[in-house]
């Protein structure tokens, strides 16, 4: 397996773990970066994307799907400037912005790993 796909591997199991609280037990992660206790339902559909989006990371990953692993540095770092661009409108508390930094950082180590290896192809 590739640098590249294997960056991606490894944010996909992350994913598939966030997604796994996020949907069966949110409100063990919840009070940990400072959100309140919830019954809503969102926090388990934003866990069920989660899964959703584990599954296309892993699965590419494990193909080498060369022009999934280009959009997800895209997909990454747009959602840092949008999860940021919350906590900055104040529309979202700071700690919301964790994650988007891991998504950066793992968007940056894709693309470097992508980096003169198909990265502009496609």
């Amino acid at each position: 397996m590739n640098r590249a796909a294997k960056s991606v591997l490894i944010f996909g199991i992350y994913e598939f773990v966030l997604g796994l609280v996020l949907l069966l037990i949110p409100n063990l992660l919840l009070p940990v970066f400072g959100f309140s206790p919830t019954t809503e339902p969102w926090i388990r559909v934003a866990g069920m994307m989660e899964l959703i989006l584990a599954y296309y990371y892993i699965r590419g990953a494990r193909e080498e799907v060369w022009p999934l692993l280009r959009w997800t540095v895209h997909e990454r770092s747009f959602a840092f400037v949008c999860l940021a661009g919350l906590v900055a409108l104040g529309l979202a508390a700071p700690m919301l912005a964790l994650f988007g930094l891991v998504d950066l950082m793992g968007a940056i180590w894709t693309g470097l790993a992508l980096r003169g290896h198909h990265f502009f192809n496609g």
